[in-house]
């Protein structure tokens, strides 16, 4: 019987996938599969993936469309678990992660949604802003409680809502916030959805790294647009233009022009996507 369905969309990454597969064989249980959506355009994963051959439940899929939303609707599509969860291609899961994740569905039969934060592989969170206290996600609440690598869900709910909006998250313009959007989704259609700050997914934090300024723009705009799609308050919203705008005035002050520009090129990704219709 297969309890947790994992949907990996990849592209580009190799060992970092094999780092992963061994965090996830690492949990000891076998109820787990892991559903790998290829886009790559060549075989890498190939002499990544043959080890594991027999060792666990492993799907491996291809998509010549280099979505990552695409890549995870077909996953999950094929998956066969209770529950389905979207691991990106560079995380890692700590120690007892599909326990806790298991006792708290079967603690709460009406609960549907759980996500937690990203942890830094330094220690800490990352990845983020993220609320302190756990509870009910909603309108005012996701921004602070929802990434998409930590976001685990029923299957015939993620089913149910057509699972994510293939016309945002990385691949597209609409570069971030798909994982809001669906939750937001859900709970908009009358299901709980809960938030654990104890539930933890090691990722690497890339704030203000090179990578992350590239596409602040892309991924701010993702933001924006779903804050205006979900017609939140300007209470809400209004704080996600403050910030960056502080931030770029703070940066200057401390002469670092490298942060300035992120925090200007994420305002005004925010303030593209809000305007997006």
């Amino acid at each position: 019987m297969i309890r947790f369905s994992l949907v990996m969309a990849t592209r580009g990454r190799t060992r970092e996938i094999a780092e992963f597969i061994e965090s996830l064989m690492a949990q000891n249980r076998d109820d787990a599969e892991l559903i790998i959506v290829d886009q790559n355009e060549d075989v890498r994963l190939d002499v990544v993936l043959a080890p594991y051959a027999g060792r666990l439940n492993l799907t491996h899929l291809r998509s010549a469309v280099a979505k990552a939303n695409h890549a995870r609707n077909l996953g999950l599509h094929a998956a066969r678990g209770d529950l389905v969860s979207f691991p990106d291609d560079d995380c890692v899961f700590p120690a007892g992660v599909l326990n806790h994740v298991a006792r708290a569905f079967d603690a709460d039969a009406v609960l549907m949604v759980l996500t937690g934060p990203a942890a830094s592989p330094e220690g800490g969170l990352g990845s983020g802003r993220w609320r302190a206290e756990g509870g009910a996600i909603d309108a005012a609440t996701v921004w602070t409680s929802v990434i998409e690598f930590n976001l685990w869900l029923r299957r015939e709910v993620a089913l149910a809502l057509g699972g994510f909006d293939e016309a945002m998250g990385p691949g597209t313009p609409i570069g971030s916030a798909e994982g809001n959007d669906l939750v937001l989704r859900a709970v908009q259609a009358g299901h709980v959805a809960r938030y654990d700050p104890a539930l933890r997914i090691v990722h690497p934090d890339k704030r203000l790294s090179e990578v992350a300024v590239a596409r602040a723009a892309v991924y701010g705009r993702g933001l924006g647009f779903a804050l205006r799609r979900h017609g939140v308050a300007p209470r809400i919203w209004l704080p996600f233009f403050i910030r960056p705008l502080g931030g770029v005035v703070l940066s200057l002050l401390k002469l670092r022009p490298h942060e300035a520009a992120y925090y200007a090129m994420t305002f005004w990704g925010r303030a593209q996507g809000f305007v997006t219709r």
